[in-house]
């Protein structure tokens, strides 16, 4: 971190303010919470979830969920990315807590991302501020939500949306299967394989060989990325920088959900590599860097509590889907990791039951803020350890025939 950074984070961020000012002492003391069972633990960050869209009752926006609550901006507007796949952590909370409640939630996130789809497929990137433009990512989290109000909620209007989207994510794929247009930072990712596991879906759903030609066109771009140690090349927000465990997830979850869709090893293989190149690493408390370098040389001192919770999750659907079932140790010391990190009785509700983007709270990865999707990957990766489910639920369509041709 440079001096001009050192000068302005404080007056972005006004640390001296009390109520963050507690939170900066917390985060110097290591304070750790109290660890109850998973349900306690589970219901408290859907409570919060729920406060994150009730915040946007009264606004344009309402129906969607809050981006989070940020130390710069308090509640921030409602997020179309992550409200797409918090659609179905809420669908599935229902289930695993007995509170049908959620699903009426679900529904008006659905609404509220249909109502925004613009005519060519796309839906709003950022927050659909005046000026944004789609992005490949982003419209790839929106389908997941399409998804499943279409396979849980029996909505057509819903896979109609999400076959819009995949239309659009075709017509701007390379020729080599990569995203170089429409792209966050103007820089090709890896991790749109997360977006390309919707695409796949929705084409095998809606019997649509282009979705699913597109789809794997760019996970076998995103492989030749893979090094053999299983780090992804070309990964990071920048190319300047090391990737964030958060982006790492996002790839490994793509390429693992591909594969059990496909019934294509390869895929299958790529998830697994990077899946134990990380457990290799990580610490025995639960604890990941919230960067890694090539060879997985951790890069950064904080943790990216996202990125732990994308990986207990992705390290138990591992054990589900390929039987590496030592991977469950890991998942569960991640989990005890984020329980720690999860104040149940904090009297802010901001920060009651939510997770922030970093451990200290100053850390690079969403400073000084409590993101939404922190709160979605923890309640999945508690809810696929207590029930042995899926989150999302795998949804029933035949593989397509892996040497199959798709045109």
């Amino acid at each position: 971190m440079n001096l001009t950074d050192l000068i302005r984070i404080p007056l972005r961020y006004k640390p001296w303010r009390p109520r963050h000012a507690e939170l900066v002492w917390s985060s110097l003391r290591g304070a750790a919470g109290d660890q109850q069972a998973h349900s306690v633990h589970l219901g408290a960050a859907i409570d919060w979830l729920c406060r994150a869209q009730d915040m946007r009752d009264g606004h344009p926006d309402a129906g969607g969920a809050s981006a989070g609550w940020s130390f710069e901006d308090g509640w921030l507007p409602s997020y179309p990315e992550t409200t797409g796949y918090i659609i179905e952590t809420l669908l599935a909370a229902a289930q695993v807590l007995q509170r049908p409640e959620l699903v009426g939630r679900a529904r008006r996130m659905i609404e509220w991302e249909l109502s925004i789809q613009m005519p060519d497929g796309t839906f709003p990137g950022h927050f659909g501020e005046p000026g944004s433009r789609p992005v490949i990512f982003n419209t790839g989290q929106i389908m997941h939500g399409m998804i499943a109000g279409y396979t849980q909620l029996r909505r057509d209007d819903c896979l109609v949306a999400a076959v819009r989207a995949g239309h659009w994510l075709a017509d701007q794929q390379d020729d080599d299967g990569c995203w170089r247009k429409f792209e966050h930072n103007d820089t090709p990712h890896v991790y749109n394989t997360r977006g390309t596991w919707a695409l796949l879906a929705t084409g095998l759903i809606a019997g649509d060989a282009r979705l699913v030609q597109s789809a794997k066109r760019n996970l076998d771009w995103a492989l030749s990325q893979q090094s053999p140690c299983g780090w992804f090349a070309t990964n990071a927000f920048v190319p300047w920088r090391s990737p964030f465990t958060h982006t790492i997830a996002y790839a490994m979850r793509g390429f693992l959900e591909s594969g059990v869709l496909l019934g294509e090893e390869r895929y299958l293989e790529a998830a697994l590599k990077a899946g134990r190149g990380l457990a290799a690493v990580q610490r025995q408390d639960g604890w990941l860097a919230g960067t890694y370098k090539a060879g997985w040389v951790a890069a950064a001192n904080y943790a990216c509590l996202t990125g732990i919770a994308q990986m207990s999750l992705n390290w138990t659907r591992a054990a589900q889907a390929t039987g590496a079932a030592d991977l469950r140790d890991n998942a569960r010391a991640a989990l005890i990791y984020l329980k720690a990190n999860q104040q149940l009785d904090h009297p802010d509700p901001a920060v009651r039951g939510g997770i922030a983007g970093s451990v200290p709270i100053w850390g690079d990865y969403s400073r000084f803020e409590y993101p939404n999707w922190a709160s979605k990957f923890f309640a999945d990766a508690m809810m696929v350890d207590m029930e042995n489910i899926a989150v999302p639920p795998v949804p029933m369509v035949a593989a397509w025939p892996a040497g199959a041709p798709h045109g």
